[in-house]
């Protein structure tokens, strides 16, 4: 048994909890627990250890015995806050009558883009610590006078639960709020609003490594959709939904069909023009950030850097689209051995949104092929650092 699993181990018997108790608090499995106590797995992972961290009520600090850098403390603050979220999503089922008073139906729409701000400015945490009294709240609205606004309202909000639950890689979460972002579309019955939650849906399924089903949603969804193109909205709506059929694609190695979707996505993009319905920001510019991304991943990283070049990184909002769009195409750079721009990019991402880049299995994979390559090239000195605040060996 490691220091680590000696640490877990005691606080976890010094409240009198058994592994399954302690570990569903954690969201992670009981044996995943129980093989970190004993020493046959590290919980060196931010995400594993914020979940533990926070089961046990204690700092992660507390469990490793060495500090944790800010940025990394308010993604570990987010991961403690996705129970709460988790618990408000369970408790919001639209089957069951909702109890209490909530503020008025005004100041929950404020609040509903208070919370969409700060997860495109990639405050995780603070997005964690809105969501579940705003779920609660539109909750027992659905029963009011003003429904059919909370309802469109609840749906918007799961949506960004799911996204945010996404992010903090916890996908069995981002599903369950996806779900709740149907049930609330459907009970609205707008088929703009039917057609994002199956975008949310579909989102949950690709990150969840379902690609199959990820494709089949957004494709059946897309399809429902193109009969109600004259409604606002409806268009940006089914370009993402082009779009996650592309990224479900690629994720089942199908790159001509991947590229055949994100065509369809730029022609719908030519005529919209740069859009914002329901937060999407559906445009020529979303549209080119996914393509980097997945060129950058399955295609061709040459081709994902001349989509970037095209992209002006300077008109993006600061936040969630421009911490992509440096990160994927740094990844581009580093797969082309281009390793000092993508390093230069990688540090404009994490001064951007270091909670996101701190916590991104993408950029983690991303400089450690970079150390492993770095100890004759200039920047290295940089890279190191970066590492280092990465915790990447």
């Amino acid at each position: 048994m490691d220091e680590v699993g000696e640490r877990i181990r005691a606080r976890r018997l010094g409240r009198g909890w058994s592994v399954r108790y302690a570990a569903s608090r954690a969201g992670v499995s009981h044996a995943t627990w129980s093989r970190i106590e004993r020493g046959l797995q590290t919980a060196d992972n931010r995400i594993t250890l914020g979940g533990i961290a926070a089961a046990l009520e204690c700092s992660p600090g507390d469990l490793v015995g060495a500090p944790v850098p800010a940025a990394d403390r308010e993604v570990l603050a987010a991961v403690a806050g996705a129970q709460a979220v988790r618990q408000a999503l369970i408790d919001v089922d639209l089957t069951e009558p909702s109890d209490g008073v909530a503020p008025p139906i005004g100041l929950l729409a404020r609040t509903a883009d208070l919370a969409e701000s700060l997860l495109q400015a990639c405050d995780y945490a603070g997005v964690t610590r809105v969501l579940p009294g705003l779920l609660r709240d539109l909750h027992v609205e659905t029963a009011g006078p003003d429904a059919n606004r909370a309802l469109a309202l609840l749906c918007t909000v799961a949506s960004t639960a799911s996204s945010v639950l996404r992010v903090l890689e916890l996908p069995a979460d981002a599903w369950l709020a996806a779900e709740r972002c149907r049930e609330a579309a459907d009970a609205c019955g707008d088929p703009v609003l039917r057609g994002y939650a199956a975008y949310t849906r579909a989102s949950a399924a690709t990150v969840a490594g379902s690609w199959q089903r990820g494709l089949t949603l957004a494709e059946r969804a897309a399809g429902e959709l193109r009969g109600h193109l004259a409604r606002p909205g409806a268009a940006a709506v089914l370009g993402c939904l082009h779009l996650v059929c592309a990224l479900a694609s690629q994720g089942g190695k199908r790159l001509d069909e991947s590229r055949a979707w994100s065509a369809e996505a730029a022609e719908l993009a030519r005529r919209t023009g740069e859009t914002t319905t329901l937060g999407l920001y559906f445009g020529p510019t979303n549209v080119g950030l996914w393509r980097i991304s997945i060129e950058g991943e399955d295609g061709d990283p040459g081709h994902a850097l001349e989509i970037a070049r095209q992209v002006r990184p300077a008109a993006l909002p600061i936040g969630l689209r421009q911490v992509y769009y440096y990160a994927d195409t740094a990844r581009a750079l580093a797969a082309l051995r281009k390793d000092r721009e993508a390093i230069r990019l990688l540090l404009t991402a994490e001064r951007v949104a270091p909670q996101h880049v701190h916590r991104s299995a993408e950029v983690f994979q991303t400089v450690q092929e970079l150390l492993e390559r770095s100890r004759r090239q200039a920047g290295g000195g940089e890279l190191r650092g970066l590492s280092a605040r990465m915790q990447v060996a």
